[in-house]
């Protein structure tokens, strides 16, 4: 992988991880057009995920210093209520981690075929939940928490946007968007800085029988970082202000096309 691979690889990564639009399907295509290997290049898709998962805690300072501050009171307050809200979400993504992990890296290694699916899917989804018109709830409850959490275990399939996912799953069930998306933004960040944290053990310090595969060189994991996190901050904060104004049916109409042609064109190109 060469400089500026990395660099549009890396914007890719920033924009499409708050975008509903599948940062793992659009990071497989451009690795596709690229030629890049992915199981070459995981070291940078490990660098290029905790570069998101640091643009969200960048632009949710605030927001993540109120629960802390909230936790540390010891007290049933709002901010310990959306601390357990948060784990009960993880609940479902922990289970697919722990039991289903090699068969969702099957998955991933399986060709774009699944990509452009999933993506139809997300498509699917976000019309779903531009249409529906449930009554609206004032807080996003423990029950669900726990089903926003299904959408996020289930969007670790390729091409299954998990910002698309989780959003449109708390619209369908009525929860205001004015929370969800920051609420959907910082549940995802234990599991997704947990999972790059023991992919980057297993492969910089792997077991006695296993041999380290780091093989990006340093310069063009620090340029596909800082695409990666300067991005995610302008999609993070974009994407935000978008849920709170509805405007997520456009978003369907582009995960359509975008599958249709993974789809169609690894056929007509070769």
């Amino acid at each position: 992988m060469n400089w500026l691979e990395a660099l549009i690889l890396g914007i890719i990564q920033g924009l499409t991880e708050y975008l509903p639009v599948s940062s793992s399907g659009h990071l497989a295509i451009g690795q596709y057009l690229f030629g890049v290997d992915p199981e070459k290049a995981l070291d940078f898709t490990i660098i290029v995920h905790i570069a998101t998962v640091l643009s969200t805690c960048l632009i949710l300072w605030k927001e993540i210093v109120w629960l802390f501050k909230d936790l540390f009171k010891f007290k049933w307050n709002d901010g310990t209520k959306y601390i357990v809200n948060i784990l009960i979400s993880m609940i479902p993504v922990m289970i697919v981690g722990f039991f289903f992990k090699d068969k969702v890296e099957e998955v991933f290694g399986s060709g774009l075929l699944v990509v452009g699916i999933c993506l139809l899917v997300t498509a699917s989804l976000l019309a779903f939940s531009y249409f529906a018109k449930p009554r609206q709830k004032e807080h996003i409850s423990p029950v669900h928490a726990f089903v926003i959490g299904i959408a996020q275990a289930v969007a670790v399939l390729p091409g299954l946007s998990r910002s698309g996912s989780t959003i449109a799953t708390g619209l369908l069930l009525g929860n205001k968007k004015e929370k969800l998306a920051q609420f959907s933004f910082l549940m995802v960040i234990p599991p997704i800085l947990g999972e790059a944290l023991l992919d980057a053990k297993d492969l910089f310090f792997p077991a006695a029988d296993a041999v380290a595969s780091v093989s990006t060189p340093t310069w063009v994991l620090l340029i596909g970082f800082i695409a990666a996190f300067v991005t995610g901050c302008f999609a993070c904060k974009w994407m935000i202000n978008l849920v709170k104004k509805g405007k997520l049916i456009w978003f369907a109409v582009y995960c359509a096309i975008v599958g249709l042609l993974t789809i169609v064109l690894p056929y007509v190109l070769s």
